[in-house]
């Protein structure tokens, strides 16, 4: 039996497990709270100050580019709709008929 001698009888020892008995630790719920309901206001006070003005912050000649800017693209637009597939496809074709041999694929081998 000397072989068990050095065998510890008993509970096992966990750190921390007497100081859990000895006090209750107090609960961050209440801070949680605090802080969440302090954001909750701070982010309405910064929603009522968007919603009271926007300040447009442009120049007049920014607001002209971007105006002309909106003009050109409407009239693109309505340029693409104005036209069939059909058309365009004749127009490329035309606008491929008027270039020179310049722009034709060269031959790669000169032995065929």
């Amino acid at each position: 039996m000397s072989e068990y001698a050095t065998v510890q009888k008993g509970a096992l020892n966990l750190k921390g497990l007497g100081s859990l008995s000895a006090g209750k630790k107090k609960k961050k719920k209440d801070k949680e709270r605090k802080e969440r309901l302090e954001q909750a206001i701070a982010n309405q006070n910064e929603e009522e100050e968007a919603k009271k003005g926007y300040v447009d912050k442009r120049t007049p000649a920014q607001m002209a580019f971007d105006k002309m800017g909106e003009k050109r693209q409407m009239e693109r637009i309505l340029n693409k709709a104005s036209k069939t597939h059909k058309r365009r496809v004749e127009d490329f074709n035309r606008h491929l008929d008027k270039l020179t041999e310049h722009y034709d694929i060269p031959k790669v081998s000169w032995t065929k």
